[in-house]
């Protein structure tokens, strides 16, 4: 039996993967509202604009890469992804991700699902997976 033959018989299904982004977005609201706050009270002040704005953003985006990655190459799963029981593996092997798939993964993501795409290419991949994951090189697993 070949490797994609068994990656398609194990994908997580499509309503379990979602849901599991679904949770995954309001943990991050609840990191980025903790992100906020340390930030303002940094800055010194509660308004946040011009320059300050823009380097909240990249203090949010760097928040949300540091949270990912370390899930990520620490365990295969995010809290979400525990929750939902689903695990990220390297395509070669299914062995751990190593940090270049993790940091691929997210930049893919981070431009491909807020546009569906890389969700809607789930229903035309062979093994069901996303087109993040596809880039990347990585696999999404039930997890034991």
């Amino acid at each position: 039996m070949s490797g994609a033959a068994v990656a398609a018989d194990a994908a997580p299904g499509l309503p379990r993967r979602l849901a599991s982004m679904i949770y995954e977005s309001i943990l991050l609201f609840a990191v980025a509202f903790l992100g906020t706050w340390l930030f303002q009270f940094a800055a010194g002040t509660v308004r946040i604009e011009g320059w300050r704005l823009h380097l909240l953003q990249l203090f949010l985006l760097a928040l949300f890469a540091a949270y990912f990655l370390w899930c990520w190459l620490r365990g295969g799963q995010t809290l979400a992804m525990k929750t939902w029981r689903i695990r990220l593996v390297a395509r070669k092997g299914h062995g751990r991700l190593p940090p270049r798939a993790a940091l691929l993964r997210f930049v893919y993501a981070l431009l491909l699902v807020p546009t569906l795409v890389g969700i809607a290419w789930a229903f035309v991949d062979r093994d069901r997976q996303f087109l993040h994951d596809r880039l990347a090189g990585s696999l999404l697993v039930p997890a034991a």
